[in-house]
């Protein structure tokens, strides 16, 4: 009799054992790591490359937080960031002076800036928390960031240029083309009065030479730069023409 009883407290103090173990354990592995699977950048961008973690524990001074980076043509990864109390970002390397600490471990946040990036950045980022006693889990994290070429952007100085080698000269040409069309005619009205001799057709010649006014003589060389066409006019000067004036047709 008394050995059953033995045997039951034995196996009593078993379950009791294995209840607590179970307790312990969901305690121990109960933090959390999260971030974004996939991230796109344009170079030069700053990246947030965000991290949040939950843990039953309250973050102390014991928590840390390591940032790693594994190149997209593969490769080990490498330790690009580590936090313990307070930040230590990488002083030497592709991501010296680049990366800056935006965690608040007091809310749950362990996230990075990635500044000027850049076609080599491509690649996945990892995110591992540690926050003693619970480090077990899911501690770590990964984000896979692509970096793309920034499409040329229009600045205020090519704009300009651009007004200044196309607009002046257009407003030139056509300034131009406008003077080109006005000025004719006004050159053909101011002709009219301007006259030569050789271009007055049959008929006008009365309004220029008014009754009393037509000259009644001239000259051999006046004659002789008359057009041929003009052949009878010269006749009838020559039989009008005074007899007292002092001239002989060899003049010429």
């Amino acid at each position: 009799m008394c050995r059953m009883c033995h045997w039951n407290y034995s196996l009593e103090v078993v379950l009791l054992l294995y209840l607590l173990a179970c307790f312990a354990l969901s305690h121990v592995s109960s933090i959390t790591v999260s971030s974004p699977a996939e991230l796109h950048a344009s170079t030069g961008d700053t990246v947030s490359l965000s991290c949040t973690f939950s843990s039953t524990s309250r973050p102390t001074s014991k928590m840390t937080v390591d940032w790693s980076y594994r190149p997209q043509t593969g490769g080990p990864p490498e330790t690009i960031f580590h936090f313990s109390s307070r930040a230590f970002p990488p002083l030497v390397g592709q991501f010296s002076g680049r990366i800056q600490w935006r965690g608040s471990p007091a809310k749950g946040e362990a996230s990075i800036s990635l500044i000027n990036s850049t076609l080599n950045d491509n690649g996945t980022y990892t995110c591992s928390v540690r926050n003693p006693p619970d480090v077990h889990g899911s501690p770590n994290s990964h984000t896979v960031l692509t970096v793309i070429p920034k499409a040329p952007s229009i600045r205020f100085s090519d704009v300009a240029v651009l007004l200044f080698l196309i607009l002046i000269p257009s407003t030139i040409l056509t300034l131009v083309l406008i003077g080109r069309i006005f000025c004719p005619r006004r050159q053909h009205s101011q002709s009219k009065g301007y006259r030569s001799a050789i271009e007055i057709t049959e008929g006008e010649e009365e309004d220029i030479y008014p009754a009393g006014g037509k000259p009644t003589g001239c000259t051999c060389c006046d004659l002789y730069l008359t057009d041929s066409e003009s052949e009878n006019d010269y006749t009838d000067m020559k039989t009008n023409t005074p007899i007292h004036e002092d001239y002989a047709e060899s003049q010429c």
